[in-house]
Parts: structure tokens; C-alpha cells; sequence
């Protein structure tokens, strides 16, 4: 029979027996009236212990009427717990706590056995509450206040202990007539229907999961998605409130700050703020937290927020005892009507965006394991909502700015391109109107200096007729570069037009031959016709004067690139409906580098070849424009002091299409 009040027992109980003993403390802290002390394990809820710490359960009860400690801890860590008999709890190393260490909640089961220690000691109390103390930083008011009441137990109030003496008889002695064999029977059917129980639950919780998944998978909105699952949830867990608390954070460089905190607590601190930006409720009675900062809860104590980073899960069964240490935040919490809180963190990319809260409001209630991991596995999938969400976002805000600068880029270039088209165009016009103006001085030229050829000689010495003759042969010269220039002005102006009609193929490719076989004999070259046509086949559509002016150009640019001794075929074939002309020579050929400039307006050969092959780079740039002109195109092979290839292709021309 306990009767002095330094006896003390161990022994082990079952969860809920353990549960009945707190119960019984408690009602002797409120027969001794306030100026008693309670404190149970979830004192530690907001701070971060050691392992040894995360398993043990305890109700301390201090008073100078009435002290006691009751001390669990689960059956198979008894090896790391206190043993034997409770008289020693004075000479046991409990575990010495710090902040920056993770407390993980650990549950247990409904059907659990624990360790459990009593004792009236006031040694063995005052040494617990030194210990328990020590988990604090030594300038928060909990330490303050553990220190103060580490000094009050004393001897018990022999009423008070009779007291509680004769009720704690009640709970341990067995009941009459219960059999062991019976007790395990029954203990047997509540294992197995808890068992079925827990089973059922946790298959609602992954339904429940899957549910919110979907959600994510199948919307891209955050607002919807995060209004659904806090209200599934909500619903699910039969909480009174569920809300989500969106944090923003912001560095503490102020020197009314750094005066206001230690230098331990302001050491790597970022000041939080923000407010609740989602929340469910069971009835519109419960009071609405939304949109509001709960400063007072959550900016002090600045270590809760690295622990958040890392994934700590805030678990507080009753506010009223886990904050009867901190008034402002006890009263805060009853302002807000919250009496049992448990908080998990949403992180996104390493980075803690926001807390998921549950509440019960008007009783505390005790947080089970399944209950923190559907909590935990939801902040998750919430994390995945935002990053899916911050990922769209960053993907519109990148298309929209690469539609921008499209836009942008497409005005810039059609301004350069129509500015780049009036200057072809006044280039164009610049180059018709000079040459117009050159061919009335260039025919007198021409034919005074044809009128005093034809003198009878006498009248004019040999030398006076070489230098007329060389004066009639530039002027020729200069009409045919004249008239090709006007003929691309024409062209690139959209003036040219073509007369179409039906000739014979072979007949424009002998006068083309025939014409320049006086210029290839002169330059000892053999210049050769190769007609591969089909006699009925000869007849074609085209612009007869455009065509043999093509052929005249590349005929001629073959013979002058063409050393002397060398060789130049002009070949015609007609294949389907396009008239096909080659021209292949056995002259300098062209270099890679300058075959796509060949076409090119005044583009010429490099300069020691300039200087040795007169001309304006017209010709073949006009040829191409003529060749096009019909819808046609030109192809060329070319090898370097070997020859090149030039082939010509132009379809039927319909006799009525004047283009």
C-alpha cells in the first residue's frame, strides 16, 4: 500500500490503463486548484529531441501540496528505459535534448503495452524537470519557467496522497472472477477487429490519395485542385477545420531585429510571413481563418521553421497542455478556437512553400499515425500541384514572351524587306533611266561611225578606219550591256512580258551556233551542235526572242571562258513537256566557293581573271531571270580546269498566257 510519499512503483501496462493513470493525475492537479503545474509529452511536440525522448510518454504534476511523475515508455525499448525499481529514476541518465534535432511522432498502437514507472519522489522530480528543462534554449520563457518550478516539490499532503492512494487501487488490482485465459480471448477478438478496422481505414485512405492524384493529373488549376483535396480530406478525417497557410519569407537586416533577438536565434534567420490562402470547414460555426497571418503562431520559435524544411510534422494533441508554458500562443489558439493542431509541410524544390493544418476545435484529440501520413502523403501531392502549376506557368510566360519577340522579329523583317525591295526598286528604275538616257548618244555613236565605214577609201587613211572601227565595236559592245541591264530592270520591275508563240527547237539552236561559230573560230575553239530531239517533237511554246537570247548568253560565256583548243556542245533534247538545252565546255570551270554567286547581278570571276575576261556580271544573272521568267530553272556541274555543265529546263508554255 503506497502510503509514504517517496514510494514509488514499475510495472507494465497496457496503453489505455497507462492513459487512466494520466487521466487520474490530472484530476488531483485540479482538486489542488491552479497553482499546479501539468505537463505531458506533448510539451516536446514543438521542439526537436532525441530518439529515447520521441518514445516516452509522461504526466508531470507539481505543486507544494501534491507532486508526481509518470513515466512510459514502450515494452521493447525497455533496454534503453529506466529498469528496476523507481527509487533510482534520481541515478538514471535521461537523454539530454537540443535544438536543431528532429522530433518524429511516434504513435502507438491502441492495444500497446507500456513500461510504466510512478513515484511521489521529489528528488526524482526535481531531476526530471532539470532534464526535461535542458531540451529549451535557456532565454525562452519555458526554460524560465521549469527552473522556477524545479524547486517546489516537496513532501505530499498526506490527505492528498491517501486520496490518490485509494483511487490508484482501483485501477490496478484485477477485476473478481477474470481468468487470464479469458483475458486473452478477449484481448485476441479486439486484436483481430482492430486489425480488420485499421485494414478497412487504410484502404479509404489510399482511395482517398488516388483521388487527389487524378485531380493533380487531370487539372492544371492550382486554385481547384487545392480547393478539392483540403475538402476531401477535411471530410475524410471528420476535421473540424483544414486549411492551407502559404508562406513567404524575407531576410531580418533591420537593427531594431537584430536588437530584439539573441545572437543564437538570429544566427541564418529568415523572418516568415504570410496567411491562410485555402480552408475547409465542417460547419459555418467553426470560425473562419482565412486570408488572415497567424503571426503569433508562427513566427516564434525560429528553429520550428528548419525543422519544417526538413520534413518535421508538427502533432499537437491539446493545445492546453502543450502551450500551458506560452501564453501568447495559448491564447492565440483559443482566439482562433483550435484545440488539437497537426501541421505538415508542403516543400517545393527544397524549399518550404507553406504548411497543410488540421484542426479540431472544441476537444483535443489524439493523432494517429495513419491520420499523420495521409496529412504528409496529401502535402506531397499538393507539392507536385504547385510544381505542375509553376512549371505551366514559367511555360505560357516563355511562350507568350517567344510570341513577342516573334511578332517583333516578323515586323522588323518586313520592314527590312520592304525597305530592301524599294531600293531594289529604285535601283531598278535608276539603272532604266540612265540607260535610256545613254542609248540616244550611243546609236549617233554607233551609226555616224557605221556612215564614215562605208566611205570609199581614200577619203579616210587605214589608221582613221581602225580607230572608227574600234569606236563601232565598243558602242556595240556597250548597247548589249545596256540593253541586258534594261532587260533586268524590266524583269526585276514586273514589266517584262513574254510573247509567246510555236517555233522549232532545232531551228533556234542552229541560228544560235551559226551566230557565234565566227567568235569560236577566232578563238580556235570548236563549238558544236548535238541535236537529240524527236522530229515531231520539235515544235514548242515559248518566247522565241527570250530564248535564243538565253541560249546566246550561255553559248557565248562558255566560248569565253574556254581556252583556246578547247571544246563547247550545245545539246537539245525534249523530255515530257520541258525543253531541255546544255551547254557543256571544256573551260576554267568554277570553284565551289563562287558557284552560288554565279547567278548574282555584277557578279564576276576573281581579279587577275577579270582582268583577262571582260564583262559585267549581267548576263548570267539576266539568263537566270529569263529562264524563271517561263517557270523554268538551271542547273550547273562545274570542276575546276576541266569544264562545266550548265542544262536548261523550260516547260510548255500555254499560247494564251501572256505573263
Amino acid at each position: 500500500m503506497l502510503s509514504s510519499p517517496d514510494l514509488s512503483f514499475s510495472r507494465i501496462l497496457p496503453k489505455d490503463v497507462f492513459n487512466q493513470l494520466g487521466e487520474l493525475l490530472l484530476s488531483m492537479a485540479q482538486a489542488v486548484g491552479s497553482a499546479a503545474l501539468v505537463l505531458t509529452e506533448a510539451v516536446l511536440a514543438r521542439i526537436m529531441s532525441k530518439s529515447e525522448w520521441q518514445k516516452q510518454k509522461f504526466t508531470l504534476v507539481v505543486s507544494e501540496q501534491f507532486s508526481a511523475l509518470l513515466v512510459g515508455n514502450q515494452e521493447e525499448n525497455l533496454g534503453m528505459c529506466v529498469a528496476g525499481s523507481f527509487p533510482d529514476l534520481e541515478n538514471v541518465s535521461l537523454p539530454q535534448g537540443e535544438n536543431g534535432i528532429e522530433r518524429e511522432f511516434i504513435p502507438l498502437t491502441e492495444d500497446a503495452t507500456l513500461y510504466a514507472s510512478l513515484t511521489f519522489n521529489s528528488q526524482a522530480i526535481a531531476s526530471f524537470i532539470s532534464q526535461l528543462k535542458d531540451l529549451f534554449v535557456d532565454d525562452s520563457h519555458t526554460y524560465q519557467h521549469l527552473e522556477r518550478y524545479q524547486l517546489i516539490p516537496s513532501l505530499n499532503d498526506a490527505t492528498l496522497q491517501g486520496k490518490f492512494t485509494l483511487l490508484l487501487l482501483e485501477y490496478l488490482l484485477p477485476l473478481p472472477n477474470q481468468s487470464f485465459t479469458s483475458d486473452r480471448n478477449f484481448n485476441h477478438v479486439y486484436t483481430c477487429q482492430s486489425v480488420e478496422d485499421a485494414l478497412k481505414k487504410q484502404i479509404c485512405q489510399e482511395r482517398l490519395l488516388n483521388q487527389v492524384t487524378n485531380q493533380i493529373r487531370k487539372s492544371q488549376d492550382l486554385q481547384v485542385i487545392m480547393a478539392t483535396a483540403i475538402a476531401q480530406v477535411r471530410e475524410f478525417l471528420q476535421l473540424d477545420r483544414l486549411v492551407i497557410y502559404k508562406i513567404e519569407e524575407s531576410r531580418v537586416n533591420t537593427q531594431e531585429s537584430t536588437l530584439a533577438l539573441s545572437s543564437q536565434s538570429l544566427h541564418n534567420w529568415q523572418q516568415y510571413t504570410g496567411c491562410i490562402v485555402y480552408e475547409a470547414r465542417a460547419t459555418n460555426a467553426i470560425p473562419s481563418v482565412f486570408s488572415s497571418q497567424e503571426k503569433d503562431g508562427f513566427l516564434p520559435p525560429f528553429p520550428c521553421w528548419e525543422k519544417y524544411r526538413q520534413g518535421f510534422t508538427l502533432a499537437v494533441d491539446d493545445v492546453e497542455k502543450t502551450y500551458v508554458l506560452s501564453e501568447c500562443l495559448l491564447n492565440f489558439f483559443r482566439r482562433t478556437k483550435v484545440r488539437a493542431k497537426l501541421a505538415a509541410p508542403i516543400i517545393y524544390e527544397e524549399k518550404l512553400w507553406g504548411l497543410l493544418i488540421a484542426n479540431q476545435c472544441h476537444d483535443s484529440h489524439h493523432w494517429t499515425e495513419s491520420e499523420i501520413n495521409l496529412l504528409n502523403s496529401i502535402a506531397e501531392q499538393l507539392a507536385i500541384a504547385i510544381y505542375q502549376s509553376e512549371l505551366m506557368r514559367s511555360l505560357t510566360e516563355e511562350k507568350q514572351t517567344l510570341e513577342h519577340r516573334v511578332i517583333e522579329r516578323t515586323i522588323a523583317l518586313r520592314e527590312a524587306l520592304i525597305a530592301a525591295e524599294a531600293a531594289s526598286r529604285l535601283k531598278s528604275e535608276f539603272l532604266a533611266t540612265i540607260s535610256h538616257e545613254l542609248l540616244t548618244p550611243l546609236t549617233y555613236v554607233i551609226g555616224m561611225s557605221s556612215t564614215l565605214l562605208r566611205w570609199p577609201i581614200g577619203e579616210l587613211s587605214q589608221r582613221q578606219r581602225d580607230y572608227l572601227q574600234t569606236i563601232h565595236d565598243s558602242g556595240e559592245h556597250l548597247l548589249e550591256m545596256i540593253n541586258d541591264i534594261l532587260d533586268l530592270s524590266q524583269i526585276e520591275a514586273g514589266k517584262a512580258v513574254l510573247n509567246i508563240s510555236e517555233f522549232s527547237l532545232t531551228n533556234i539552236a542552229q541560228r544560235t551556233v551559226e551566230s557565234l561559230q565566227e567568235k569560236a573560230i577566232s578563238e580556235q575553239i570548236q563549238f558544236k551542235l548535238d541535236l537529240q530531239i524527236d522530229p515531231q517533237r520539235d515544235r514548242f511554246n515559248a518566247d522565241v526572242s527570250r530564248l535564243e537570247q538565253i541560249l546566246w548568253n550561255l553559248s557565248s560565256n562558255a566560248i569565253k571562258f574556254t581556252p583556246e583548243g578547247g571544246n563547247v556542245t550545245l545539246r537539245l533534247w525534249v523530255e515530257d513537256d520541258n525543253a531541255i538545252f546544255q551547254l557543256e565546255d571544256t573551260g576554267i570551270g568554277i570553284t565551289e566557293e563562287q558557284l552560288p554567286l554565279l547567278f548574282e547581278k555584277f557578279q564576276q570571276l576573281d581579279t587577275p581573271l577579270r582582268r583577262r575576261y571582260e564583262g559585267t556580271g549581267v548576263g548570267l544573272a539576266l539568263t537566270k531571270q529569263l529562264i524563271e521568267l517561263h517557270r523554268g530553272r538551271i542547273e550547273v556541274e562545274s570542276t575546276v580546269n576541266i569544264g562545266s555543265i550548265f542544262t536548261v529546263y523550260i516547260p510548255q508554255q500555254p499560247i494564251s498566257v501572256r505573263s
